[in-house]
């Protein structure tokens, strides 16, 4: 039987008709590109700042570990300050080389090293016979001189008063008159050097020019002595009063004026204390090393002191605020002045100018400059600049109070 055919038939399934798609809007599509940009851009952003960050830690992460490395440690605190010590070079109040004044063979010397003399005391005598003879021609030279200008005096005068009743012509008045002028000054001349060489005839004898000490004898009998000071004969000292110097540092140089009483040890007298005036300074800093030249008497009439010795200077001052104590390594010297490197905000250096009172050496009192609280470095390379980033690991601790 044949089946009936179906009214409504439904195609096959591989022979769909596909729905009808609309167009795509211009709207849409720059929407679309827009997005597609925007993401890109995002992502190539934050790609960007990523590397940047990275690149950032990685510069932070390398230059702190090129910082260098520093110890750090809180100054000392001192005592206020209401005195200092400086150490003074111990000079005599005169001090003076005797040379020969003439030429000739040492006769004899009186004083040795260490004898005390007094002003115009004879030290020596020295035989110049070649002087001698000198003067000798000299005075017989001085008595021709005074003959002839005698003689002319007298030819002037004479025909000075011929001339007056024209007996004599007036050339050979004026003749003799200059004559008698010019033998006047040839005896001037005779007698000045009559009287030089007794002068130098008189350096024969060496005397002391003021009272002292023979510090130094370098001539001995018979030695040929030549004028001058290439070679001195004795040297001599006035050590009854001893001048000491010394240099105040310029925090000091307007708190010291001249008449201050000083006070002034001795190793070589231990315990014993002398009394010093402080009479004059240079009235200028000393501009290489920023001191105040002083100087300070002191009376040895005892004869206890000597000259060339090394004194310690202890000078009063008004009191100071409270001072620190940090090691002499500490310091940086730099052309604008003394400076102390002090760590701030954790890693950072600052450069502090400071001022020093008292250096023993190995270690320092700052007056000014320092607090309490400020992170010292120690032992600071020359390299250090203000500003610079620095690695602290340790940290000391502060001493007790007058820790010196």
């Amino acid at each position: 039987m044949t089946q009936a055919s179906n009214p409504n038939p439904q195609p096959e399934h591989g022979h769909e008709t596909a729905p009808e798609q609309k167009p795509l809007s211009p709207r849409l599509a720059l929407l679309g590109v827009a997005l597609v940009l925007i993401v890109a851009a995002t992502f190539a952003g934050i790609g960007i700042l990523r590397r940047m960050h990275d690149d950032t830690v990685l510069a932070d992460r390398t230059q702190d570990l090129a910082a260098p490395t520093v110890n750090v440690a809180p100054p000392n605190l001192g005592a206020p300050v209401d005195s200092f010590v400086l150490p003074g070079s111990v000079t005599a109040y005169t001090d003076s080389p005797i040379y020969a004044r003439t030429s000739g063979y040492l006769t004899r010397w009186y004083f040795d090293i260490g004898s005390k003399v007094k002003k115009g005391a004879l030290l020596a005598v020295i035989a110049t016979p070649e002087v001698d003879q000198q003067l000798a021609q000299a005075e017989s030279e001085l008595v021709t001189a005074q003959a002839t200008a005698n003689n002319a005096r007298i030819q002037a005068e004479r025909y000075t008063g011929l001339v007056k009743t024209d007996a004599v012509s007036h050339q050979d008045t004026d003749t003799f008159v200059n004559q008698a002028a010019a033998t006047a000054a040839a005896v001037r001349s005779a007698q000045s050097n009559v009287q030089r060489l007794r002068e130098m005839q008189s350096f024969q004898k060496i005397y002391a020019p003021f009272d002292g000490v023979v510090t130094a004898r370098t001539v001995d009998t018979g030695q040929l002595i030549d004028q001058g000071a290439a070679k001195e004969l004795f040297h001599l000292q006035a050590i009854q009063t001893l001048r000491v110097y010394t240099n105040l540092p310029q925090s000091y140089s307007q708190v010291v004026k001249p008449g201050a009483k000083v006070e002034l040890t001795f190793a070589e007298h231990a315990g014993k204390v002398y009394q010093g005036t402080l009479v004059r300074s240079a009235n200028a800093l000393d501009p290489a090393s920023r001191t105040l030249l002083v100087e300070i008497d002191v009376d040895n009439r005892a004869g206890e002191l000597m000259p060339g010795s090394l004194a310690e200077a202890h000078f009063k001052t008004p009191p100071r605020g409270p001072t620190f104590i940090v090691p002499a390594s500490a310091l940086i010297f730099r052309k604008e002045g003394m400076r102390v490197g002090v760590v701030v905000d954790g890693s950072k250096v600052q450069m502090v100018p400071v001022v020093i009172a008292e250096d023993d050496g190995a270690n320092v009192q700052v007056v000014s400059g320092l607090g309490a609280n400020d992170k010292v470095i120690q032992n600071p390379t020359d390299s250090l600049i203000d500003g610079q980033k620095v690695l602290v690991v340790s940290s000391g601790a502060q001493s007790a109070p007058g820790g010196k």
